[in-house]
């Protein structure tokens, strides 16, 4: 039986929470510090709140601390390993060699206590089975794969190693293959592997030739649309992936509810489906709620991005931000009464008071605008001074979701089956009530019944059986058994709830039984280093990490971009390629290659490359 386990973005303890109550099996949130994205950092006690109540439903908690790392920043980041352990944490996601090397043998005088599970992040770039190889004999227990995967190289890593696989299946895409982008920190000194990307690929470039001759003006050309392989999950299980991940640590909570929500959904039908091969990660059902529609929510439209192994469509060069659901077209503009009139693009379209619009410019940029008052096909607002008859207009806030996400809010629960027993003692009656939770932990409590007997037998058993039938905290109890000689206590509706909140109470003392993890001790190298010249893109920012590499066989190191900036680097590789998006490629669409093309943003120009052997694109500074 292999689990399958949703894995959540929190940007803080309280979305965590309303991320395993809408069903994630697994939350990944970061530390204090060291984390990939800087806005989101989160304190010990932070973590220790969300570990206590994911434990409640076997739900996991991983901590990223997966920036590369200076010297003098790494017995810091060994403190803050050992504090987010102590905490619950079930596993930490890394990008730097020297947390494996210290997770080993601690640093300086702090000795080696740590012994939660490795999973290599996704910025370490894993697209090759010989990089997986290599990553897991180190010691990982997981293997983050990056997002450019097709199916068949999922397959071909999968057949590789033993170790689980990650694989990210919504929420925004980098542009570039992950840990290897080169562009902020070239343009602001701010490191995306120090968690503080500027996304150079979300701002507006100009294409042109060598001539000078403009191409393409003020587009999102480096920009791609939002991944969504909700439909594809089923094929990723079979696939090898353990784990599908929602990208999304600065979304905000109604976002990652809603996501949540619509793939958890996705899964247990998979399972259900399946019942004899899959099972879900965690305990607990989820009731009540909304009805998802990952539509409805931030996105730049979608794609499946490279997953068939075939190019498509990938870029959102409109609009870097969410542009959200077609509406549709602007018919009239009242500038009098501050009133538009829309043609809708569907019949099933309704506008609410307080909706967000946006549409694309005459001029190409972006703008929005608030509904005030919408009534039927009308939306009236402030003046909108870009807005003209034929702009499409799209929907990027939906108030009316908004506000069904926020009252229909998800509750979990864990099924727990009651036995109950009466017995009499010195003309005393007992009650003893004995609890076993679906995942396994089981309690007992006996009690004083009083010790008057019930004069209407059918009367009392029913009234036992719809108190024990009900919830208490986030258990759902159901009775399996009511044992007594012929004759029952006469007890009150309020002494009977009194015992079922205690078996809840008392349920929850006992650690959850948590299903069956892939562990693995951090260990020694013991396949090749795919690559015995290591360059900048392997982000060796520490002497523990050019330790580690040495170690492992590499002749020679360089270290990170961020250290020694290198004016020919690859500011970034990627599998998107402009010249495709654009109908040029010579590969595939019989196009006339131009010849070299560049990117202009604000007084910087960069080169684009074209590695149509790897069908790969890079980009330089010019």
């Amino acid at each position: 039986m292999r689990q399958l386990e949703l894995l959540a973005p929190a940007r803080d303890a309280q979305i965590g929470i309303a991320a395993i109550d809408c069903g994630a099996d697994a939350v990944y949130i970061a530390g204090p510090q060291f984390g990939a994205r800087q806005a989101a950092g989160n304190t010990i006690d932070d973590i220790r709140t969300l570990c206590n109540y994911a434990h409640r439903f076997g739900a996991r908690i991983f901590v990223a601390l997966n920036t590369i790392l200076y010297d003098d920043e790494l017995e810091a980041a060994y403190r803050q390993m050992l504090a987010v352990q102590e905490a619950g944490a079930d596993a930490l996601i890394i990008q730097d060699m020297a947390v494996l090397k210290m997770s080993q043998e601690g640093i300086g005088d702090l000795r080696n206590d740590f012994h939660i599970p490795l999973h290599a992040s996704t910025q370490c770039a894993i697209r090759t089975p010989e990089q997986a190889m290599f990553l897991e004999s180190a010691g990982f227990s997981r293997l983050i794969l990056e997002r450019e995967l097709s199916l068949e190289q999922i397959k071909a890593i999968r057949s590789a190693v033993t170790c689980e696989l990650e694989f990210f299946v919504h929420g925004a895409l980098c542009v570039c293959y992950s840990g290897q982008c080169y562009l902020s920190e070239m343009i602001a000194g701010r490191s995306a592997n120090r968690g503080s990307c500027i996304q150079a690929c979300r701002s507006r470039y100009d294409l042109t030739d060598a001539d000078g001759k403009v191409i393409i003006k003020d587009k999102a050309l480096l920009s791609l649309k939002d991944y969504n392989l909700r439909d594809r999950i089923e094929e990723l299980a079979e696939a090898g992936i353990t784990s599908f991940k929602i990208e999304g640590r600065l979304k905000n909570e109604s976002y990652v509810r809603n996501v949540v929500r619509d793939y958890s959904i996705a899964l247990d039908n998979i399972i259900e489906r399946h019942p004899s091969e899959y099972e879900r990660g965690s305990f607990g059902q989820v009731t009540g709620g909304f009805t998802p529609d990952t539509r409805k929510t931030f996105n730049r439209g979608y794609t499946e991005l490279f997953i068939d192994g075939k190019r498509g469509k990938w870029a959102s060069m409109d609009a870097a931000k969410s542009m959200g659901e077609e509406i549709g077209q602007v018919t009239g503009i009242n500038k009098a009464k501050s009133e538009i009139t829309l043609k809708f693009a569907s019949k099933d379209i309704t506008l609410n008071n307080g909706d967000g619009f946006s549409f694309v410019g005459r001029d190409g940029g972006v703008s929005g605008f608030r509904g005030d008052v919408c009534a039927g096909n009308t939306i009236r607002s402030k003046t909108v001074s870009a807005i003209y008859p034929g702009a499409r207009i799209y929907r990027n806030i939906n108030a009316a979701f908004e506000k069904e996400i926020e009252r229909q809010s998800c509750t979990r629960v864990i099924s727990a089956s009651v036995s109950i027993s009466f017995t009499t003692e010195n003309g005393q009656w007992l009650i003893n009530a004995a609890a076993t939770s679906e995942d396994g932990r089981k309690i007992s409590i006996t009690a004083e019944a009083g010790d008057q007997t019930a004069g209407n037998y059918d009367r009392m058993y029913n009234m036992i059986l719809g108190q024990f039938c009900k919830s208490a905290g986030h258990y759902r109890f159901s009775i399996e058994s009511v044992k007594t000689d012929g004759e029952l206590p006469f007890m009150s509706t309020s002494a009977l709830n009194a015992i079922r909140r205690k078996l809840a109470e008392e349920l929850d003392v006992v650690p959850c039984g948590k299903k069956d993890i892939l562990l693995r001790k951090p260990g020694k190298v013991t396949k090749p280093l795919p690559q015995k010249d290591i360059t900048y893109k392997t982000n060796i920012s520490n002497q523990i990490s050019e330790d580690f590499y040495r170690e492992a066989g590499a002749e020679r190191i360089d270290r990170a971009y961020e250290l020694r900036p290198v004016r020919t680097a690859e500011l970034m590789r990627t599998k998107y390629c402009i010249r495709f998006e654009l109908g040029l490629c010579p590969k595939y669409q019989g196009g006339k290659a131009p010849g070299q093309l560049f990117l202009l943003n604000n007084g910087q120009k960069f080169a684009l490359h074209f590695d149509c052997k790897a069908c790969e694109m890079t980009l330089t500074q010019a």
